[in-house]
Parts: structure tokens; sequence; C-alpha cells
């Protein structure tokens, strides 16, 4: 067993360094790498996102709605990621992908270590109010930082804070869709860890918000920033 668990280990870290790899090298070089990215990436998301639906029972919020909410919310993450990256720049998309980041790093530490009340226990029992709140202080630890050196203006940075309970939300939403479908992941594309779906969850919301910051409110980068 102790093997096993071993070699499952290496097989996630394995992947996660490829992941990161293909998905550093797209968002540095932008353009056609990058929109490409997206797009396979959306695209898959989307069709696990409908398998999810149609393994649901029958009743649980209505098929064709939920169907249309998955393609909604993916176009928008979709679109914001590139509008993101090509409007404001390489390192406004990584605030972005930063304060998502950081609020799964964070919620995890959190919770191994304070543990505490569990936080929707009929969704995903493994997730606590102190995860929660480790992750929203991570995010918005990242979205000081990061967002101070790519020159956000327009939007507080505090606002990593409220990123950082979105990117749970989303989390949650997936883990929701996953337990009314009675599978343990959205997908097996990806050794280790599942779907693109599992890794994209909280991504998905956050980048949908910045995205129409950017494209429709007062999100923008000073110059030099």
């Amino acid at each position: 067993m102790a093997t096993a668990a071993k070699s499952d280990l290496w097989v996630r870290i394995l992947s996660a360094i490829i992941l990161f790899a293909i998905a550093g090298v797209a968002l540095w070089l932008g353009g056609i790498a990058y929109g490409l990215l997206l797009l396979v990436g959306g695209a898959l998301t989307l069709v696990e996102w409908t398998a999810l639906v149609r393994a649901m029972p029958l009743g649980s919020g209505g098929r064709g709605g939920f169907i249309a909410l998955g393609l909604i919310l993916v176009a928008g993450a979709v679109g914001g990621l590139w509008f993101v990256r090509d409007a404001l720049g390489v390192t406004a998309a990584l605030w972005l992908f930063g304060m998502v980041w950081a609020t799964d790093i964070g919620a995890y530490f959190a919770g191994r270590a304070f543990g505490g009340a569990r936080l929707a226990p009929a969704i995903s029992p493994s997730k606590t109010w102190s995860g929660l709140t480790g992750g929203m202080v991570a995010a918005l630890i990242a979205s000081a930082t990061i967002g101070d050196r790519a020159g956000i203006i327009g939007v507080p940075l505090w606002i990593g804070l409220f990123m950082g309970l979105l990117a749970q939300l989303g989390d949650l939403g997936e883990s929701w869709m996953k337990r009314r479908a009675g599978v343990k992941d959205s997908g097996r594309l990806i050794p280790g860890h599942g779907g693109i779906f599992d890794r994209v969850d909280g991504l998905l919301p956050v980048a949908l918000v910045i995205g129409a910051l950017a494209a429709f409110g007062p999100l923008a980068v000073r110059a030099g920033g």
C-alpha cells in the first residue's frame, strides 16, 4: 500500500509539472499558443461539464439549464483569460492565475494546520472553515504582491479576498455536481489529477469576473506596470 501511494504521488507531481510547464510557456508566448491552449482547455472542460450534467439525476436543477450555464461560464472564462493577457499583459494574467493558485495552496495548508468545523460536509467533507479563511487570506496576499508588480489600477488589490472566496465557491460547485453525478473526478485525462474541470473549477468564476472588469469595467494597468 505504501509503495502504491508513493507511486501515485509521483504521478501527481509529474503531471503537475508537465501541466505547469505547458501553461507557463503558452502564457509567456501569448498569441496563437495561448489562444490554442484556452480553446482546447475550454472545450475539454465543457465536455466534462456536460458529462457530469448527463450523469446527474433528472430534476437536479434542469438538464438544459445546467448545460447552458456551463457554456456561459466556460466561454466567459476563456474570453476573460484571453482579454487580460492580450490587453493588460502577461504580469496581469499572472496576477489572475496567482490569486487562484494561492487560494488552493492557502486553503490546503490552513485546513491541515487548523482543521476545525466542516464547511459543507454534505458536499465536500474535507473542506473546513479554516481552509476557506486561509485560502482567502492567501489570495489577498497574492493579489497585493503580484498586483502591485503588474501595475493593476482601477480596482483595490484587496479584491483578492473576494476572488479567494469565489474560487472556493467554484470548487464547491463542482464538488456538488460530482456528488450528484456519483463520480469522484470529472474525467481521467490528467494522470493522478482527474479531469480538466477538476483543475480549473476555481479558475472559471474568477476569470469570468476579472475578465469582465477588464473588458467592461475599471480594471487596467498603469504605464510601465
